[in-house]
């Protein structure tokens, strides 16, 4: 099973790149490939181009082509991000908004019907959070991002959904609690990648 995970973070030492590096450790080698959008310098832009290539008037750009491979050849997807303004940071969301896109992610027939085509991928979501459990619960933050990630992107292009974990009060002062739930939520992926626990996992690590 190879698995692909994908981060964006400006800074390579913050917690977010360092739980995709664990993730990558945690998994078998060879099987998995870590796409750093931030390090790469891929454009999140959905330019003129990506609406040319939407609306089949042009060749899709070659740098969404190589992403799109990158998907092609996995079984899982891993998202980690930091959560800003309770979702994804703008540049995968535009790794989103110009990869999964149609033709290749889903089809439209020209009766209306869509057809979903990333039907033999899982996709996880492993979120870094700075507000507490508490806070999410109160505010329906959780439930508001699983329906965002979840069913608008993971269910309409007929991936499966995997584990959703959110690491919580990721600024705490507590190093020793902060890498505790770290671990936890690591493993709590690797598991599901790795078929040893279930894939439609419920539970944040707070």
């Amino acid at each position: 099973m190879n698995t692909l995970i994908v981060t964006a973070h400006p800074d390579h030492a913050s917690l977010t790149s360092g739980v995709a590096r664990r993730l990558v450790q945690a998994l078998p080698p060879g099987t998995v490939e870590l796409a750093d959008l931030a390090a790469e310098g891929f454009d999140p832009r959905f330019g003129t181009a990506d609406r040319a290539a939407y609306r089949g008037h042009r060749t899709v750009p070659a740098d969404v082509v190589r992403e799109q491979e990158r998907i092609d050849r996995a079984d899982h997807l891993v998202l980690a991000f930091p959560v800003y303004w309770w979702s994804m940071p703008a540049l995968m969301k535009g790794w989103i908004d110009r990869v999964f896109v149609n033709g290749w992610a889903f089809e439209i027939d020209p009766e209306g019907g869509t057809r979903r085509r990333l039907g033999k991928l899982t996709v996880h979501l492993l979120a870094v959070a700075g507000d507490s459990a508490g806070t999410y619960e109160r505010h329906g933050y959780e439930t508001a991002m699983r329906t965002q990630i979840e069913h608008g992107i993971v269910d309409y292009v007929g991936a499966r959904r995997g584990a959703t974990i959110v690491v919580h009060e990721s600024e705490r002062d507590d190093a020793d609690a902060r890498d505790a739930l770290v671990e936890d939520a690591v493993d709590t992926v690797a598991r599901a990648v790795l078929g040893n626990a279930p894939r439609a996992s419920s539970g944040s690590t707070a």
